[in-house]
């Protein structure tokens, strides 16, 4: 199975150290990341497009963000998933709850792990959301009963190794013990490359676009092949 992994574009940033024209010219250049995204997981013919967390920069993004979003995603006849990370966490009165997504794209609701069944593609797809600023530990006692061939695959927006977090921190004895294949993350702006706890392999792709000269480095998006 092959899949596209991203996190932290944090569309609408306010690019504050720019004019106002020169930050609204930012946040149109940001907005091209989804159709390239959405090119690049035609052109690499992707099964599942993965979106850890941070995807837009605020609770409250632009209305044209989001119809650009709907527009990218839905021109894609694969599933999509997206976990809310803690710029941009689900709400009764967030931006996810209000907005039209296609019906190809699935956004998790709530902090508990909550998994969806991709039988079709012999895979499950699991994940949780921020639904405030701050979070618990998203895998605290979180272990999946495998199920014979299946693919299991996560997306979490968290950090990893720093057990103080108030971000979903995830310790790696956490991810061994999961059950999962893969883990996509988010969160960290910088590529950590895979990674294996045991038997699950995770990582983070950073942010696919600096919005500033702190932000430099590798980084972009993840193509993986991920099997049982």
């Amino acid at each position: 199975m092959k899949l596209i992994h991203c996190a932290d574009l944090h569309l609408d940033s306010p690019f504050e150290g720019l004019d106002a024209e020169q930050a609204a010219l930012r946040r149109s250049e940001q907005r091209g990341l989804l159709a390239r995204i959405a090119d690049t997981a035609r052109t690499e013919r992707a099964d599942i497009l993965l979106f850890a967390g941070d995807l837009f920069d605020s609770k409250d993004p632009f209305s044209d963000t989001g119809r650009v979003l709907a527009q990218s995603l839905s021109a894609l006849d694969i599933p999509v998933f997206i976990a809310p990370g803690n710029h941009d966490p689900y709400g009764p009165r967030s931006a996810w709850a209000r907005m039209e997504l296609p019906e190809n794209v699935h956004v998790f609701t709530d902090e508990a792990i909550r998994c969806v069944e991709l039988p079709e593609l012999g895979a499950r797809v699991w994940g949780s959301a921020f639904t405030d600023t701050h979070r618990g530990a998203p895998l605290a006692g979180f272990e999946a009963e495998k199920d014979g061939d299946t693919v299991d695959i996560m997306v979490l927006h968290g950090e990893v190794g720093n057990a103080a977090s108030a971000y979903g921190a995830i310790s790696e004895e956490q991810l061994m013990r999961s059950g999962m294949d893969y883990v996509a993350l988010g969160h960290i702006h910088s590529c950590s490359g895979l990674r294996r706890a045991g038997e699950t392999c995770y990582a983070w792709p950073g942010c696919p676009e600096g919005r500033g000269f702190d932000e430099t480095g590798p980084k972009g998006v993840i193509l993986a092949e991920v099997s049982a």
